[in-house]
């Protein structure tokens, strides 16, 4: 049987405690998403246990999906810009990872550091130059505004993390396939792509979190349209004219939730082994 030490014991109660912490107060939040206003202003949320009957309602949903809030809109808006301000930025990176890795060109590597050096630049300090030139050719107010925004603020650090990942890629089977006659395009679709996928998934989950929850390019480059609205912009505007239906608010909040928790679950397994890409050689 094996010992029991006080620090292991330490360590669990302490990411227990966390759990707990992280847990009850979101837990509190979804129940309330459930209940009507009455219910909200004369209980607590977790008198929904002692007293079911009566205290749940679809109600809530229902009206910020489909009521005034326009949140169904934004949600499909928020999903037609984060699903290609995700595959756009991939697609490039990966290509120029793989030039990065295994091609020999001049200048390769003062264009690589280039790359690297773009991850310090703040994104705050290029919307107004951005936004300059999509005003000069009308193309504020559009989701490829905001397709490109998304995609070059996040091509310096989808290049460098693919190429962490395909560079430590074996030799012996990238120079099999040149010896077999597969060309360079060729090698990179049937080898480097698949073999790819825990670093293409990994930076995924960081762009669609990243896209999805994205707040200021959205207002930046989509401006106030309802048309074209985003669900952040959806759940601001909510905030600001329901300001005290805790209940619509936390319906809200759980709307925008959903997918970015089941993109996460579904890619969790590639996750660890993206974000290890290149950290050990050999």
């Amino acid at each position: 049987m094996r010992r029991i030490t006080w620090s292991r014991v330490a360590i669990n109660l302490t990411v227990l405690a966390l759990i707990v912490i992280w847990t009850v107060p979101t837990l509190g939040l979804f129940i309330t998403s459930f209940r009507d206003k009455q219910a909200i202003s004369n209980s607590g949320w977790w008198t929904a246990f002692t007293n079911p009957q009566g205290s749940f309602t679809l109600d809530n949903y229902d009206k910020v999906l489909f009521g005034g809030d326009g949140l169904a809109t934004a949600f499909l808006n928020t999903l037609a810009v984060t699903i290609p301000a995700v595959v756009i930025p991939i697609l490039i990176a990966a290509f120029a990872a793989y030039g990065f890795a295994w091609l020999q060109f001049p200048g390769r590597r003062i264009l690589f550091i280039t790359v690297v050096g773009l991850l310090v630049v703040p994104l705050q300090i290029a919307l107004i130059p951005v936004l300059k030139a999509y005003l000069a050719i009308d193309l504020n107010g559009t989701f490829l505004a905001v397709w490109l925004a998304h995609a070059g603020f996040g091509l310096a650090l989808a290049t460098y993390l693919l190429y962490n990942y395909i560079s430590q890629l074996p030799k012996d089977i990238i120079e099999s396939a040149s010896l077999d006659g597969a060309s360079h395009f060729t090698t990179f679709r049937t080898l480097i792509l698949p073999l790819s996928m825990p670093a293409l998934a990994s930076f995924a989950i960081f762009q669609f979190l990243w896209v999805w929850n994205d707040l200021l390019v959205a207002s930046t480059f989509l401006g106030t349209d309802k048309e074209v609205q985003v669900m952040t912009q959806a759940l601001v505007s909510m905030t600001g004219s329901r300001g005290q239906d805790w209940q619509l608010l936390t319906a809200g909040a759980f709307v925008s939730m959903i997918v970015p928790v089941l993109v996460f679950l579904s890619l969790q397994r590639y996750f660890v082994r993206g974000m290890m890409a290149g950290a050990v050689k050999g």
